[in-house]
């Protein structure tokens, strides 16, 4: 069965309304997918900014995890250099052991320097960071308890409590997009989270990459990419269309400002120099030509539509898991909720089934 979730990124691009109004906008979103059978709901981690601003993402799905029944609750992510890897530990522990083993574990890294300078952390150090912590990390959650010798998290020798209840493999993500990050997925026998922001097709070398790299480090088939992906779903089409590229361009609009992403910093700093390539083609095509190619990629239409598309990345792709944002770029929440209610009434159901069986890259 595919699994098919949300992602909530506690963004406030709402015209008119406080940040303690878009919580409890997002809040709503969340609970409405439980008891709408959404399979997963993700958390993102963001700090200072319109953008999204979730400090603590492990705080939010506790308070999930009192407020739902059933749905899985995950972490997309992390970002681990912000974060001292024990705390991250007993925390999860904490929050699987109070929703009674439903948490997924996603980390991440980070990319913004709006981000990382209040944290007085250089954007150098981020590799070696979360390749340090990371693996502590998901050491800890399997054993018990954490320890480090490295150079940035010397870790003494200490026991988690509550105990780990039970393991995380099979419930470990990292997001990964750069070459370093996919090894470090694959290495972390962890779980690959990707965002859809070009056509999926340009992406499969980059998967096939992790499958490969998963496949020679524990011999094992590697499991579904997780893609997170924006939608909107409206029994009107031509409504849909406007609706979901108004609201895109807006988010495009503050992604590309909260990361930077046109700067030319990216070709100086260790472990980023991926998306310089990325950031030239962004001052080259300008912002409006490539906020219509992010809006391009997204889900969007009545439900026929929605499904065909994603019939399409199954067939591109292969076996996947499904991200999907729901509320952003300030649409107001009746229509985020009323998208993600014609969703589960009409997509959901057949979209599970769409499902192919894993196979190693090397069959």
């Amino acid at each position: 069965m595919l699994d098919i979730g949300i992602n909530l990124g506690f963004g406030n691009l709402h015209p008119e309304l406080s940040d303690a109004e878009m919580y409890e906008g997002d809040v709503g979103v969340g609970l409405l997918a439980d008891e709408l059978g959404y399979d997963a709901l993700w958390v993102v981690e963001h700090h200072f900014d319109d953008y999204a601003m979730c400090p603590d993402n492990l705080l939010m799905l506790a308070h999930f995890a009192g407020r739902t029944r059933r749905i899985k609750l995950g972490t997309a992510a992390v970002i681990v250099p912000w974060n001292d890897p024990l705390r991250v530990a007993e925390k999860a522990v904490m929050v699987d052991v109070l929703s009674g083993g439903r948490l997924l574990l996603g980390l991440g890294r980070g990319l913004s320097r709006k981000e990382y300078e209040p944290f007085r952390i250089p954007l150098d150090e981020t590799r070696d960071r979360f390749d340090e912590a990371a693996a502590m990390i998901f050491e800890a959650l399997e054993t018990g308890s954490i320890e480090g010798d490295g150079p940035y998290y010397p870790q003494p020798r200490a026991e988690l409590r509550p105990r780990p209840q039970r393991s995380f493999v099979g419930r470990r993500y990292c997001v990964a997009g750069s070459p370093d990050s996919i090894v470090a997925a694959a290495r972390l026998r962890a779980q690959m989270m990707s965002f859809i922001v070009r056509p999926v097709a340009d992406l499969v070398p980059t998967f096939v990459r992790y499958r490969e790299l998963y496949e020679a480090e524990h011999a094992e088939v590697a499991p579904p990419v997780s893609l997170a992906v924006g939608m909107y779903c409206h029994e009107d089409d031509e409504l849909a269309r406007e609706r979901q590229e108004q609201f895109v361009h807006r988010f495009f609009l503050s992604n590309v400002d909260h990361y930077e992403m046109a700067g030319e910093h990216f070709a100086s700093t260790r472990g980023y120099e991926r998306y310089a390539e990325s950031a030239a083609l962004l001052r080259e095509v300008g912002l409006e030509k490539a906020a219509k190619d992010y809006a391009a990629t997204t889900l969007w239409g009545n439900p026929e539509r929605i499904l065909g598309q994603i019939e399409t990345i199954r067939d591109v792709v292969g076996d996947f898991e499904l991200s999907l944002t729901v509320a952003f770029g300030g649409m107001p929440y009746d229509q985020a909720r009323q998208s993600l209610e014609l969703f589960a009434r009409e997509v959901l159901p057949q979209a599970r089934g769409l499902r192919v069986a894993r196979t190693a890259v090397g069959a």
